[in-house]
C-alpha cells in the first residue's frame, strides 16, 4: 500500500489516488502515511474525505500528528478536530509540546475547550482521563419515541449510539436502555419502563487497569462514569478500554523483563534512554547475585573435599529459576484476571506445594540415578536428589506467593517475575545444596 501510494504521487496521480484511499481503512492508511514525507505525507492526507481524515489523524503515531499539525492551516486543523471526540483529541493534547496544545484549543469550540481541560485535570491512567463526554442521555419521562428522535439528532456527534443512559434529577444515573430495546418496542412506551437499573459503574478515580478488568468481565461496548455522588459525567467506549489492555499488557511484559515501562517504540526510543529503563534493574540484580557468590565462597571448603560438587550447581539454580518462573507466570496471570485473589494466598501456597513435590519427586528420581550410574557414588546422588526436591519447592512457593505479597502492597505484581525470582531461587538452591551436601556427606 504505501509503494503504491508513493507511486501515484510520483506520477501526480492525485485523482486516482484519492479514489484508492477511499477504498482503504483508516487504520492501514494511517500505518501507510507514517512511511511517507512530511510533503507526501500532507498532500495525501489532503485528498482524503473529512471523515476518514479525522479517522487516519487519530490512528497516526503523536510525531506525525504533531507534523500535520504543523503544517496544516487553522481552517485544515478545525475541520480535523471537529470530527474528532472529546477523549480523542484529549489524548492527542497529551502528546504535545506546549505551543501545539495552544494551537489546538483555539481551533475547538468554547464548549470542547471545557470538556478537554476537564478531562485534563483527572490524574493520568484513571478512568476519568479516558472517558468520553460524548454519549446519548434521556430523561425519565421520554417515551421510545422521544428516545429514538433524541438519537437522530444528536446521535451523529455521539461516540457510542447503541447504549442510552437514563438520568434523573442533578444528572443522577437511574438506568440504562439498549437500542435495540428502543427499536423493538412500542412508541408510546415509556423508557424507564425498558430501562436495566442494574448498572455496572466507574468511578472517575478508578485505575485504568481495572476499568480493562470490568470489559473483559462483562462484554459491553460502553460503561458509565460516575462521580462520587453518582452522576454520569462520562462514559469509557469499548475501543479505548482495548487501548487500555494493550497498553497494561505492554508494560507488564517490560516489568517482567526486567525493564522500566517506556511509553515509545523500540525504535522511536534513544539509546540512552533504553539503557537508562535498564540499568537500574541490571544493578539491583547485579548486586543481588552477589549473594549467590557470598554463600558459594563460604563453602569454598567443601569444593576442595569433593570438587564434583561444583558441577551441579549450574543446573540446580537453573531448575530453581525455572520453577519459580512457571509459578510466578501462572500466578500473574490469575492475578491480571482476577482469577487469583490477595485472599487466595493460603490456597496458593498448598496448591504449589503439592505441584512442587510431584515436580520435584521426577527431578530428583531422574537426576539421582542418572548420577548413580555415572559416577557410581550414592551419596552424591541423595545430595543433588533432595536439593532439586527442596529447591522446586522454595522456588514454587516463592514464585506463587511474591507476586501475590507486592500486590497487596499496591505494587505491580509482574515485578516478582522471573530475574527476581530467578534471582532469590538461585541464592536458596545453593545454600540448600551445601547444606545438604554437608550433612549427607560429612563434608
Amino acid at each position: 500500500m504505501l509503494e503504491t501510494i508513493k507511486e501515484l504521487l510520483a506520477n501526480k496521480m492525485f485523482k486516482e489516488l484519492k479514489k484508492y484511499l477511499s477504498l482503504k481503512e483508516p487504520e492501514d492508511i494511517a500505518i501507510a502515511l507514517n512511511g511517507l514525507s512530511d510533503e507526501d505525507m500532507v498532500l495525501a492526507f489532503r485528498l482524503l474525505s473529512k471523515d476518514v481524515a479525522s479517522d487516519v489523524f487519530v490512528d497516526l503515531d503523536s510525531e506525525f500528528q504533531e507534523k500535520l499539525i504543523n503544517l496544516f492551516s487553522d481552517k485544515e486543523l478545525k475541520e480535523v478536530l471537529d470530527k474528532l471526540f472529546v477523549d480523542e483529541t484529549v489524548d492527542v493534547i497529551e502528546e504535545m509540546p506546549a505551543d501545539v496544545i495552544e494551537r489546538i484549543l483555539n481551533s475547538v469550540s468554547t464548549n470542547q475547550r471545557a470538556s478537554i481541560n476537564k478531562l485534563l485535570q483527572y490524574p493520568d491512567d484513571s478512568a476519568g482521563s479516558m472517558m468520553t463526554t460524548e454519549f446519548i442521555d434521556f430523561t425519565e419521562d421520554m417515551t421510545v419515541k422521544e428516545a429514538l428522535a433524541h438519537i437522530r439528532k444528536v446521535g451523529k456527534n455521539r461516540e457510542d449510539i447503541y447504549t442510552g443512559y437514563v438520568l434523573g434529577k442533578n444528572r443522577l444515573l437511574r438506568g440504562i436502555v439498549d437500542a435495540k430495546d428502543l427499536v423493538l418496542s412500542d412508541s408510546k412506551t415509556k423508557i424507564t419502563e425498558l430501562m436495566n437499573e442494574n448498572i455496572v459503574r466507574i468511578h472517575t478515580l478508578d485505575d485504568q487497569e481495572e476499568v480493562g478488568k470490568l470489559f473483559g468481565k462483562y462484554y459491553e461496548t460502553s460503561l458509565p462514569v460516575v462521580d462520587n455522588d453518582g452522576h454520569l459525567v462520562g462514559i469509557i467506549t469499548l475501543d479505548d478500554a482495548i487501548d487500555v489492555i494493550k497498553e497494561e499488557t505492554e508494560e507488564d511484559f517490560e516489568i517482567m523483563a526486567a525493564v522500566t515501562p517506556n511509553e515509545d517504540t523500540y525504535l522511536k526510543t534513544s539509546v540512552f534512554k533504553h539503557a537508562k529503563n535498564r540499568i537500574l534493574w541490571l544493578l539491583l540484580l547485579m548486586i543481588s547475585s552477589t549473594i549467590t557468590g557470598a554463600i558459594i565462597a563460604k563453602y569454598e571448603a567443601a569444593f576442595a573435599a569433593v570438587p564434583i560438587l561444583v558441577a551441579f550447581i549450574p543446573m540446580l539454580m537453573d531448575t530453581g529459576g525455572n520453577c519459580g518462573s512457571q509459578a510466578s507466570t501462572l500466578v500473574i496471570r490469575g492475578l491480571a484476571v482476577d482469577d487469583i485473589k490477595p485472599k487466595d494466598i493460603l490456597k496458593v501456597i498448598w496448591k504449589e506445594f503439592r505441584v512442587a513435590i510431584g515436580v520435584g519427586v521426577i527431578l530428583s528420581l531422574a537426576n539421582g540415578l542418572r548420577i548413580y550410574l555415572q559416577y557410581k557414588d550414592l551419596s552424591l546422588s541423595i545430595t543433588v536428589g533432595l536439593t532439586l526436591i527442596v529447591a522446586v519447592i522454595i522456588a514454587k512457593l516463592l514464585g506463587g506467593t511474591l507476586p501475590i505479597i507486592a500486590k497487596k502492597l499496591k505494587l505491580d505484581p509482574a515485578i516478582m517475575a522471573s530475574p527476581l525470582i530467578t534471582t532469590i531461587c538461585d541464592s536458596c538452591s545453593v545454600l540448600a545444596f551445601f547444606t545438604i551436601a554437608m550433612q549427607v556427606m560429612g563434608i
